[in-house]
């Protein structure tokens, strides 16, 4: 099992007077924290007109990050594929994966906030479509030579080349966790990544039928599988709680408003419960206790999105916690 973390969002809760270069510095001092740990990857997340500054621009994020650091995977999770240019996404994944010496991994998901869509003049209707064909523009642009690919949501021309060319192919990961999503991934991607909300036995009944789609189509080659959940690493339960619970709980709070389309004055009682419930935290033994349990359900090949960036709990915090992350987790998978 490999683990890395994120979702660096660069978010700033109301009581969070810092500015946003210093929010985007923490994020690269997290990033190099990352590296220097030996955790496998790091990882930045996407919306649009957010009030707290949710990180809009994933590329430029990727592109900073790939050189605050040497040898950790980078990635989106997740890109909103819909609502880009699809020649400038594989211009600027490419740049940045040239930037990271290939170690660019580019998550892509169709959306869902009606705003996002609406702002960006994209029929939320056609947000699949656009997915399928931005995946197939992008593999064209990483080929060799021209395109040849009639693009349906871009007029470029099929014997346009698009530049630069990454030294090999970048690999695609779709999120979601709805039937169609999840067998979207399988047939047309190269990874897929398991949204937190979903439990283990979620997770793993969907590994399944991706392994019994892509073997009963005769879909060959490397296809990888990435979970995602909440925690933290700290002295004990308690503490660990303690330190993310205000972070998390705004994050969660504020999910809930771009999901949902309207103010989330708060969280319920219920709610509140039900995602302690859901995260994993605690002392080292705590979290490879509970991280194991992945590992048996899944199997070693699965690469565990830890989130440990919670938004204005401290930088020193998030740091210690990813040096506990790769110095006392991460030796129990190796």
């Amino acid at each position: 099992m490999e683990i890395g973390t994120g979702l660096f969002t660069c978010q700033r809760r109301p009581d969070d007077d810092r500015s946003t270069s210093d929010i985007y510095e923490e994020m690269l001092t997290l990033g190099r924290a990352v590296d220097d740990a030996g955790l496998a990857s790091a990882w930045v997340s996407e919306h649009h007109f957010a009030e707290d500054g949710y990180l809009s621009a994933t590329m430029p994020a990727l592109g900073a990050l790939a050189t605050a650091t040497d040898d950790v995977e980078v990635g989106s999770c997740i890109a909103l594929a819909p609502l880009y240019d699809s020649v400038r996404l594989a211009e600027d994944a490419a740049t940045v994966d040239l930037l990271a010496d290939g170690r660019l991994t580019l998550g892509l998901a169709i959306g869902s906030n009606p705003r996002e869509f609406e702002e960006f003049g994209v029929p939320r209707e056609e947000r699949v479509d656009r997915l399928r064909d931005a995946t197939d523009l992008l593999r064209a642009a990483w080929s060799d030579g021209p395109l040849e690919y009639d693009a349906q949501f871009h007029e470029v021309s099929p014997d346009a080349t698009v530049t630069p060319k990454p030294d090999e192919s970048i690999p695609i990961m779709y999120g979601g966790a709805a039937k169609p999503a999840v067998r979207r991934a399988a047939r047309v991607a190269d990874a897929w990544c398991a949204p937190s909300a979903l439990s283990i036995g979620g997770v793993r009944k969907r590994v399944e039928d991706i392994r019994r789609v892509r073997d009963e189509e005769g879909l060959d080659g490397e296809f990888d599988v990435y979970v995602l959940q909440h925690g933290f690493v700290g002295d004990s339960r308690e503490e660990a709680w303690a330190t993310m619970r205000d972070g998390y709980l705004y994050l969660q709070r504020r999910y809930a408003e771009i999901f949902g389309d309207e103010p989330v004055a708060e969280l319920s009682d219920e709610r509140r419960t039900e995602l302690r419930e859901q995260a994993i935290y605690g002392s080292p033994e705590d979290v490879v206790e509970e991280l194991t349990a992945y590992r048996e359900a899944l199997g070693d090949d699965v690469h565990f999105i830890f989130r440990t960036y919670h938004p204005g709990i401290g930088t020193d915090a998030m740091v210690e916690c990813i040096e506990r992350l790769g110095g006392e987790v991460v030796p129990a998978f190796e």
